[in-house]
């Protein structure tokens, strides 16, 4: 895509019955519990109300949340991926304070960005469960192969006609099965059309370095989850897990990509099960 059309620069509580979203920054969304909270990023083309009925079901069984608005971060000059994991990472710090445990939710490209975040030193996570996210292209031309195919949806996404662009987003194979969303949702993604652009140059799969490799320093316990009827993903976190200390898989059943939107209740209660058994999930010093 060409700069001057898209500058692409870097630079329950227990016995809560009913959660309260708070807005923070831009369109997050937080639902308060007083014991652990869940930082949750999006997918493509998403939005922090993705997040919503899971956020809902962890804050009944008193795990918090905080469902973020990735967009925000590629406003202005955008954001690399390292620049990412670095701007979660002090958010993250920054909050420390609350008394709560902090573990890292990511979904897809959520799930990417947030592998950055656990590779980087000093990270303030205790845990991470990674959903639907690859880890990353080792060979030099998929990679390349890759950045050319998203500089198209980039451009779709950008210039071309806003439903148009969903239509084709949603009918890619890797969602088949998957509803897409209601009109407002759509509407109201369509105001971060720019922003949703950028993500398709700046956090294109094409342009994250491969972090195989780097997957033995992550040194808090991972969940990786994939959806029954998503085989590239189920192959992908059973690999990933075998290169992750102290690392499990899960299966979403009868689902594919979107696990969660597709199946909130089985992920909640699946996260909840998991941190149940993680003793670093708790605030660190």
């Amino acid at each position: 895509m060409e700069r001057q059309t898209f500058d692409t620069r870097r630079a329950r509580h227990h016995g809560l019955h009913q959660s309260v979203i708070q807005r923070t920054k831009s369109n997050d969304e937080r639902h308060q519990a007083a014991g652990m909270e869940c930082w949750c990023l999006h997918g493509a083309v998403g939005a922090a109300a993705d997040w919503r009925e899971v956020s809902r079901r962890l804050a009944e069984g008193g795990i918090g949340s905080r469902a973020l608005d990735l967009w925000r971060f590629l406003e202005g000059d955008g954001a690399s991926f390292p620049e990412f994991a670095a701007a979660l990472n002090a958010e993250a710090v920054a909050d420390r304070g609350n008394g709560r445990g902090q573990v890292l939710v990511g979904y897809s490209m959520g799930g990417r960005l947030a592998l950055h975040a656990l590779v980087e030193a000093d990270h303030p996570w205790q845990a991470a469960v990674i959903v639907s996210a690859h880890p990353g292209l080792e060979d030099p031309d998929e990679r390349s192969a890759r950045r050319s195919h998203d500089a198209a949806w980039a451009s779709r996404a950008f210039a071309g006609d806003w439903h148009g662009f969903l239509d084709r987003w949603h009918a890619q194979p890797v969602l088949a099965g998957s509803p897409p969303r209601g009109v407002a949702e759509d509407r109201a993604l369509a105001m971060r059309r720019r922003e949703i652009a950028r993500s398709f140059v700046d956090w294109s799969l094409g342009a994250q370095a491969p972090l195989w490799d780097r997957l033995e320093t992550i040194n808090v316990p991972v969940l990786w989850i994939a959806g029954e009827n998503d085989p590239k993903f189920r192959d992908l976190a059973t690999r990933a897990a075998a290169a992750t200390p102290g690392s499990t898989v899960a299966i979403a059943p009868g689902t594919g990509h979107r696990v969660p939107t597709d199946q909130p209740a089985w992920l909640a209660a699946t996260i909840a099960g998991f941190l149940s058994t993680c003793e670093n999930a708790r605030p660190r010093p």
